[in-house]
Parts: C-alpha cells; structure tokens; sequence
C-alpha cells in the first residue's frame, strides 16, 4: 500500500477547477490507455460509479470506483471528493480537494491511497513513484483542459 499527496495550483475558479477534475471521462482522455465508463446515470453525486480500463488486451484492469463524498466548493468551503477503490486488482481511495489558492487561482490537493492487491511490499516505492507520476501528468493536463 503507497499514499501520496500532489498539490497544484491553476488559473480558475474552483467551480471551473472542480468541473475539470470531476468530469470522469475525461480521465480516460489524459492518462494513457485508460478508457473510463460511468456506469450510473448522472449526475455526479455521492453514489455515482465508474470504471477506468487501463491497459491492453487480456493485460487490462478494471479500476472500479464509487464517489463516497461529494461536496462541490462553496464561497465558505472547499470542494471535497472521495473515491473508494473497489476493484478486483486496484483497492484504496483518492480525494480531490479544491480550494482558494493565491492570486484567485484554485488550488486542487489530490490524496491517494494505492493498493494492487497481490503485488508485495517490494514494489511500494515504484508504485508510489508510478502514482506520482501519473496522477500529477493527470491532474496537470485536466486543469490546463487538454
């Protein structure tokens, strides 16, 4: 099990910052080989489920996961969601923390608990380093809304 923290900042305001790093398909545009279905009707809220397909061929994984939390930003508090991790291979949770940053700009903190289940402990700084990695290049590239 690997956790991480990514901080980031971006040029919008935390409605537009939360709309980006909540539009679940879009996950599936940004992080390679990843195909992500919402499989309950909209819209978001605390219950939605989602799929992320990563991989290729009989090499993929089902990355299943419900929104636990959801609390869009308000002028009086920060925009919180949970994802809980229930997947065959992938297990834990991640959260999107959106808030005022300097400047206007929004400040997104994005949380992640990491587990692959049968992979040893051996292998928790490269999935953790993988995670980073990922996530951030992820995060970067929904905020900038390539």
């Amino acid at each position: 099990m690997v956790n991480f923290e990514l901080e980031r900042t971006a040029p919008l305001s935390l409605d537009e910052a939360w709309r980006r790093l909540t539009e679940w398909p879009r996950h599936g545009e940004v992080v390679p080989l990843t195909r992500v279905t919402v499989v309950t009707p909209g819209p978001n809220r605390q219950g939605t489920v989602f799929v992320a397909r990563s991989g290729l061929g009989p090499l993929a994984v089902d990355d299943r996961m419900e929104v636990t939390v959801w609390r869009p930003p308000t002028e009086d508090a920060p925009g919180l969601c949970r994802l809980e991790k229930r997947g065959r291979v992938v297990l834990g949770w991640a959260e999107i923390e959106v808030r005022p940053g300097p400047g206007g700009r929004a400040r997104v903190v994005w949380r992640e608990e990491l587990r692959v289940r049968l992979l040893p402990g051996l292998f928790d700084r490269p999935l953790r380093a993988a995670g980073r990695w990922m996530f951030g290049r992820a995060a970067n590239r929904l905020l900038r809304g390539a």
